[in-house]
């Protein structure tokens, strides 16, 4: 399974998004706002989410922010901080 793969699996299962399949979430959509129905909540868990199974942190909105916005994003966040 890709990163990308394993994110859009761990957005699917840990925020309990129903009738979505891995095939769904494109790689560059924003994953918050009417689509998904994503709300700040989500974007909490989903930093945590990326916590335990990546080992990076968020640790502001002023990262954050650009990081969540779509699958692309996350994944170059989390390759770029397990890089350094």
């Amino acid at each position: 399974m890709t990163l990308k793969e394993e994110l859009k699996q761990i957005i699917i299962t840990e925020l309990n998004l129903e009738d979505i399949l891995l095939e769904d979430i494109k790689d560059d959509e924003p994953l918050f706002g009417d689509k998904f129905g994503l709300d700040s909540i989500d974007a909490i868990e989903l930093v945590f989410q990326l916590k335990k199974h990546f080992g990076v942190e968020i640790r502001d909105m002023k990262e954050g922010r650009p990081a969540l916005e779509s699958i692309n994003t996350l994944a170059a966040f989390i390759e770029a901080r397990q890089a350094a």
